[in-house]
C-alpha cells in the first residue's frame, strides 16, 4: 500500500518514479524543467521524482504516495493544489477559448486589478515566466537611462544578462558578460563602489531570507535616484506573499520596475512587469516586448480570481500565521534538545531551515538530507523551506511540528556521532543553484 501522511513504518515505494526518470535519462536534459525540482535537491533513492496530483497543501506522487507539501511547485501555489475558486474561473473561461486572434478584456481587468493593489503599478505588461519581465525591465532601463550596465543580487532567471555572472554562463558572449555585475544584500557600500554613470539599472529581490537591515532598501533606493540609474524589485518570491502590494508595500520602498510572477495566478504561467508609466511608455514604440502567449485567457482568469481571493480572505496574513506556526516551532525544537546548529528562519510567508556546520562539524547537505529523508518517511515533501500557502491547515501545521520532534532528535544523534553519512539511505542533496561565481563584481572604473 502506498505511504499516507502519518508516521509510515518503511520509506515509500518509488518503482514508477525512477521508471520515468530512466526514460527521461535519456531524453531530458538534466531529466528537468525547472532546476529546483530535479532529482539534485533530493535524496535520491527515497525522494519521489514525479508527483501525479495535488489537492489543497496535499500531493501524491505516481506511486501513490501521499504527502503534505512544503514547496507548493517551488513558491507559486500561494492558495493551494485544485483550488476551488480559481479551477472554477480557468474552466469558466476554457468554455470561451484560451487564446484570441485580438486581445481579451481580462487583459484590462487583471490590470486595473494590479494597479489597485500593487504600488507604483502604474503600467502593466504581461509575459509567461518571471525570467521574461526581468530581462524587460533590464531592457525598459536601458532604453530609459541611455546606459549599459546592471548590477543584481539573488537569482534572476536564466537570460543572458543575468546568467552572465553566474557559474553556468557558457554560450554568453563576452561583451555581454561584460555589462553585468553583482553586489551584496544589507551592504550598500557595495553598491555606492560599484555603481557608475553608465548603470542603466539595479536589480535585487528585496529579500530571500535574510531581513534588509539599516534601511537598506530605501538606502538603495536613494543612491539609484542620486545616480540617474533604475531600481527593479524582482518580486517573484515577495509578491502577493509577504503583502498584497508586494515588498513596495510592505517596506514603503518604491521601485522604478517591480516584477511578478508565482503567486499572482496560483500556478498558471503568468508573469507581470510593472512601473512607472514614463518608463513604461518606452513599450509602445521603442522598445520590443511582445508574445503571443501574454494575453492568454486561462492564466488571466486564475490571476483575476486568485487576487480577488487575496484581498476577501486576507491570504498574506494566515501565511504569516502559519509560517510563523512552523518557525517558532521548529526552533523550539531545536532548542530544547540543545540542537544550536539547526534553525529556521526568514519572513513567515516561507521560511527556510539551515544547518551550521561550524557548530555541528557535521557535512550540511548531509544534514539536510537526512531530516528530508525522514521527513519524506513520514508523509511530508520537504526540501529545507516552508512554502505557505493559504491550504495549510492547523492540522497539517500541528502533524509537521509532530514529526519534527520525532526527526529532529535522529539528527541530533547522527551528529553527535559524527556519523551523519552512516544514517543516509541516499544520495546527499546538491548544492543549490544560487550561488555565483566572483560574487560582488564590480565595473572597472574609468
Amino acid at each position: 500500500m502506498p505511504n499516507k501522511v502519518e508516521f509510515n513504518k518503511d520509506y515509500p515505494t518509488i518503482t514508477k518514479s525512477d521508471e520515468y526518470y530512466k526514460i527521461a535519462l535519456e531524453l531530458i536534459p538534466a531529466q528537468t524543467q525547472t532546476l529546483a525540482k530535479g532529482t539534485g535537491q533530493n535524496i535520491k533513492g527515497i525522494a519521489p521524482k514525479y508527483l501525479q496530483k495535488g489537492k489543497g497543501s496535499h500531493v501524491w506522487d505516481v506511486d501513490g504516495n501521499e504527502y503534505i507539501d512544503y514547496t507548493m511547485g517551488v513558491g507559486p501555489l500561494s492558495l493551494g493544489y485544485a483550488y476551488d475558486k480559481v479551477d472554477e474561473a480557468i474552466k469558466e473561461q476554457l468554455k470561451d477559448g484560451i487564446t484570441f486572434s485580438l486581445t481579451h478584456p481580462l487583459e484590462v481587468e487583471v490590470a486595473e486589478l494590479i494597479h489597485k493593489v500593487v504600488p507604483n503599478a502604474e503600467s502593466i505588461r504581461y509575459s509567461r515566466g518571471g525570467a521574461d519581465v526581468v530581462s524587460g525591465a533590464v531592457r525598459l532601463s536601458r532604453a530609459f537611462t541611455g546606459r549599459n550596465k546592471v548590477l543584481c543580487c539573488g537569482y534572476h532567471g536564466w537570460h543572458d544578462w543575468y546568467i552572465a555572472v553566474t557559474d553556468r554562463n557558457k554560450g554568453i558572449p563576452q561583451e555581454i558578460q561584460d555589462l553585468s555585475f553583482t553586489f551584496n544584500y544589507n551592504d550598500i557600500q557595495s553598491v555606492i563602489d560599484s555603481i557608475d554613470d553608465d548603470t542603466a539599472c539595479v536589480v535585487l529581490e528585496p529579500f530571500v531570507f535574510e531581513e534588509p537591515k539599516d534601511n537598506f532598501l530605501q538606502k538603495l533606493r536613494d543612491v539609484c535616484t542620486q545616480n540617474g540609474t533604475l531600481l527593479v524589485f524582482d518580486e517573484m518570491w515577495t509578491g502577493f506573499r509577504i503583502a498584497l502590494g508586494g515588498a513596495q508595500e510592505y517596506f514603503g520602498v518604491k521601485a522604478d520596475l517591480a516584477c511578478f510572477s508565482k503567486a499572482v495566478a496560483n500556478g498558471m504561467p503568468l508573469s507581470v512587469l510593472t512601473g512607472r508609466k514614463d518608463v513604461m511608455s518606452l513599450l509602445d514604440k521603442d522598445v520590443f516586448f511582445f508574445n503571443t502567449f501574454g494575453g492568454e485567457a486561462l492564466s488571466l482568469a486564475a490571476a483575476k480570481a486568485t487576487i480577488n481571493e487575496m484581498i476577501e480572505k486576507n491570504v498574506q496574513a494566515y501565511l504569516a500565521k502559519q509560517g510563523n506556526k512552523l518557525k517558532v516551532g521548529y526552533n523550539k525544537i531545536a532548542e530544547n534538545l540543545g540542537m544550536d546548529f539547526t534553525k529556521c528562519s526568514g519572513y513567515d510567508c516561507r521560511t527556510i531551515i539551515t544547518f551550521d556546520a561550524e557548530k555541528s562539524g557535521c557535512n550540511p547537505l548531509e544534514m539536510k538530507s537526512l531530516v528530508q529523508q525522514e521527513m519524506i518517511k513520514r508523509g511530508i515533501l520537504w526540501g529545507g523551506f516552508h512554502n505557505m500557502s493559504f491550504s495549510h491547515t492547523d492540522e497539517d501545521i500541528s502533524y509537521t511540528l509532530k514529526a519534527y520532534e520525532d526527526v529532529l532528535p535522529i539528527l541530533k544523534k547522527a551528529v553527535d556521532e559524527n556519523n551523519v553519512k552512516s544514517y543516509l539511505r541516499g544520495e546527499p542533496v546538491e548544492p543549490v543553484f544560487r550561488k555565483i561565481g566572483n560574487f560582488n563584481m564590480k565595473p572597472k572604473k574609468k
